[in-house]
């Protein structure tokens, strides 16, 4: 049986609404680019505040997709 590779990448997405709409749109945006994605991990989340306010959030994320060979 053949082992299987995978390759973590990091990505922010960024939301007006919530961090998971945030978290949401890193994967789907990438999900078009990307095959196999299988893992996310959050990180890291924090907001944007102007005037005291919070005017966004951005969620931190580890993805991970599965890595192919050439010849497969």
């Amino acid at each position: 049986m053949m082992a299987s590779v995978y390759k973590i990448i990091e990505l922010v997405g960024v939301s007006k609404k919530s961090w998971e709409d945030a978290a949401a749109s890193a994967v789907e945006t990438t999900g078009k680019n990307l095959k196999d994605l299988r893992i996310a991990e959050v990180v890291k989340m924090d907001m944007q505040i102007v005037k005291g306010k919070v005017v966004g959030y951005r969620t931190r994320i580890a993805v991970s997709f599965k890595y192919k060979q050439k010849n497969d």
